[in-house]
């Protein structure tokens, strides 16, 4: 795990719902929400610590509710996926709900 103060205070401000070293434990779901919510002086702190290649894992098996359509398009040009895959989207079980019916 890369663990410096820097760069748990980059993870606390861009993943702000966790404690940052909890957030430095999950690399793909901290670099996913770096790549969205990201300043470019966060993103150049954690390049220091992570390579090209974590960050194209990301986009290879992204997590699902995280990346914007502009943050999706910019990332999978920056490591020449072209075309650009569809958005990831989170699923919902469709169906009817029967677990409140009573007889």
């Amino acid at each position: 795990m890369n663990d410096t103060e820097e760069l748990r205070t980059v993870a606390k401000r861009v993943v702000w719902f966790k404690p940052p070293d909890e957030t430095l434990n999950e690399p793909k779901l901290f670099l996913a929400h770096l790549m969205t919510y990201g300043t470019l002086k966060d993103i150049v702190i954690a390049m220091s610590y992570y390579s090209d290649e974590d960050f194209d894992r990301v986009l290879t098996d992204p997590p699902s509710g995280i990346f914007d359509l502009r943050s999706w398009n910019y990332w999978n040009l920056r490591y020449h996926h072209e075309p650009v895959p569809p958005l990831p989207s989170r699923s919902f079980i469709s169906g009817e709900d029967h677990s409140r019916d009573t007889a």
